[in-house]
């Protein structure tokens, strides 16, 4: 089964932890910006996230009103609106809750704005939801699983290679999918706080082996690591 090559790019602390206030003190700030810098550089076609980062950062709670399509034919299956695309943004959104206004992620950073939304549904999905998807030509795959969800970015839209960027859950889920093939990681010169969220969440057992540390134009530590076996 094809997949793409996923790579768990997130900014850490040095007790493991990748949410939480510690991300914006200005502490964190030079790390943050490497984060990004290395985020534009990467040569993969996709970045993906669970639906709370992604309305986090993009949607920002905004919700569509799904009265008009409600009762909607909708086609069974998978739904490409561009097959083609410079850059994807990937939303693991099982229920089909993020309020998407454009096909486009709207940022001004590069390494997002411009990217094609992929929304990742199960079956479940609401089928108002994938109507109005359609509506504002949103791409979506409908999957149960990870590994489905995967083999259909590489065939679907010809995804090799993506950048996987949390939050806790959805990278937790990745690795015990099997699906974490790398690991880069900008460490931050600050503690998290106790309710702060792990890199994994409900990790299992994974062995990488080290690529190395450091990068030529960033203060901080970047840990770079293969899985064993890859």
């Amino acid at each position: 089964m094809n997949r793409p090559y996923i790579v768990c790019h997130m900014v850490m602390t040095p007790d493991g932890k990748v949410t939480g206030e510690f991300l914006s003190t200005p502490e964190c700030e030079a790390a943050a910006e490497l984060y990004y810098d290395i985020n534009r550089a990467d040569p993969a076609t996709a970045f993906a996230c669970g639906r709370v980062t992604m309305e986090g950062s993009f949607t920002h709670g905004w919700q569509p009103d799904l009265a008009p399509f409600e009762g909607a034919e909708v086609e069974p299956g998978d739904f490409v609106a561009q097959a083609a695309a410079r850059r994807y943004a990937v939303a693991f959104d099982r229920m089909g809750r993020l309020g998407w206004q454009a096909a486009e992620i709207e940022d001004a950073d590069p390494g997002y704005g411009g990217s094609h939304i992929v929304e990742v549904l199960s079956s479940a999905a609401p089928l108002a939801y994938r109507a109005y998807l359609r509506s504002i030509g949103v791409s979506y795959i409908v999957a149960d699983d990870i590994p489905t969800a995967l083999c259909k970015l590489s065939e679907l839209f010809g995804i090799e290679r993506m950048l996987l960027e949390g939050g806790a859950d959805i990278n937790g889920a990745f690795l015990r999918a099997g699906a974490v093939d790398e690991l880069s990681l900008v460490l931050a010169p600050v503690i998290g706080a106790a309710g702060d969220k792990s890199l994994f969440s409900g990790a299992v057992l994974t062995s990488f082996v080290s690529m190395g540390v450091g990068h030529p134009e960033g203060p901080y530590p970047v840990l770079r690591l293969k899985r064993r076996g890859e």
